[in-house]
């Protein structure tokens, strides 16, 4: 499964981490294998769930737009894990495949976001690809959408999840079985 055994789920005995790893079930990312995975260092483990669970599904930024985000992201890092799950919170707020498809494709000429959400994708994009291209002009291009607090919150975003996709990659984490992933990668 990975080059890591992750835990088998009856060991994990933090309440605080058996609590969050079933919160991040339920929001469908993370499934329990990451958690799984980290809980072997327990005092990483809990503090890593709870910014993992905070920066997705909570905040100021539509959750839709950070679901697609992290989803083009893990396509970027190439990790078929990430790249396969999907928020059930999105979903239940109306995020279809036919968005984040958009989302991962050629968004800038789909009609299915607004400027704001194709400033935010392609400051994920370039943040992966060409972050010489975020300047003082590009934030304040942001600004213009969003605001300071809502900008660091996409900026750590894009940041913690590439980590992580980056480090589930290394460790050959397959995507889950029924997984929603497609092999394209954006560009935008």
């Amino acid at each position: 499964m990975t080059r890591i055994a992750p835990l088998p789920r009856a060991a994990i005995t933090d309440p605080e981490l058996a609590r969050l790893v079933a919160e991040g079930e339920a929001l469908g990312v993370p499934d329990d294998l990451f958690p799984r995975l980290l809980a072997r260092s327990p005092d990483h483990a809990v503090p890593v769930m709870r910014a993992l669970i905070h920066s997705h599904a909570e905040g100021n930024v539509d959750h839709r737009l950070k679901e697609v985000v992290r989803i083009l992201l893990a396509r970027f890092a190439g990790d078929r894990y990430f790249a396969a799950l999907r928020s059930e919170k999105a979903k239940a707020m109306g995020l279809d495949e036919a968005r984040i498809e958009a989302g991962c494709g050629d968004y800038e000429e789909s009609d299915l976001f607004t400027p704001a959400e194709k400033c935010a994708l392609r400051y994920a994009d370039q943040m992966f690809l060409d972050p010489s291209k975020i300047d003082a002009a590009f934030y304040d291009e942001l600004k213009s959408h969003y605001t300071e607090a809502q900008v660091m919150e996409l900026g750590a975003f894009v940041a913690f999840h590439y980590g992580m996709q980056m480090f589930m990659r290394s460790l050959g984490a397959a995507a889950p079985r029924g997984g929603a992933a497609s092999s394209g990668a954006a560009s935008g």
